[in-house]
C-alpha cells in the first residue's frame, strides 16, 4: 500500500556518495527536518530522467528554495556509485541531494514500486514528487504513466 498525504516518511537506510565513498544514512536524518522536495526516478542515466526530470530540479532549485524548500532530493533504485556519477555528469552540485536506494528498501516502504522487468530494468521506483514537512508527507504526486505531468519541478513549484 502506497504512502499517503499525512503519513510519516518511512525511516529506511539509504546511501549517499561522498568523496570517501558511499555513506549509509537514514531517510529520517536526510529528509525528516524542514521542508523537503523529494522526487523519484525509475533510473539514473535513463532518457526522461536525465534529460528532463533531474535537470528541471537543478534549474529550478533557487526558485524552490525561495518558496521555503530547505532540501531537494532525488532518489532512485540505483547504487551510490551510479547516483554519484549521474550527479557529476549532470552537474548537480549542491542543488540536489542524490540518494541511492540500491536494494529498493525505501521504495518498497513507500509502496511505490515499479515492475520494469518488461523493459529490462527490474524492480524500480515509480516516478513521483513529494513535499515533506518535518518528516510528514504533505503532498504526493505520482505519475500514472510515462512523462512528467505531475512530478516535474514546474509542477512542484506550482503546487507550493
Amino acid at each position: 500500500m502506497a504512502v499517503s498525504v499525512g503519513d510519516r516518511l518511512p525511516d529506511v537506510k539509504v546511501y549517499t556518495m561522498t568523496p570517501d565513498g558511499p555513506r549509509p544514512a537514514q531517510t529520517s536524518d536526510l529528509l525528516g527536518k524542514g521542508k523537503v522536495v523529494l522526487f523519484a526516478v525509475p533510473g539514473a542515466f535513463t532518457p526522461t530522467c536525465s534529460d528532463y526530470h533531474l535537470p528541471g530540479f537543478v534549474l529550478r532549485a533557487e526558485e524552490l528554495r525561495a518558496k521555503g524548500v530547505d532540501t531537494i532530493a532525488c532518489v532512485a533504485v540505483n547504487d551510490a556509485f551510479v547516483m554519484g556519477a549521474w550527479g557529476e555528469q549532470r552537474s548537480v552540485g549542491d542543488a540536489v541531494m542524490m540518494i541511492a536506494d540500491g536494494n529498493g528498501d525505501f521504495t518498497k516502504a513507500m509502496g511505490l514500486e515499479l515492475d520494469g522487468s518488461g523493459f529490462g530494468l527490474g524492480a524500480r521506483s515509480q516516478r513521483y514528487a513529494a513535499v515533506i514537512e518535518d518528516g510528514v508527507i504533505t503532498s504526493l504526486a505520482v505519475e500514472d504513466g510515462p512523462g512528467l505531468k505531475v512530478s516535474s519541478a514546474d509542477a512542484v513549484l506550482a503546487s507550493l
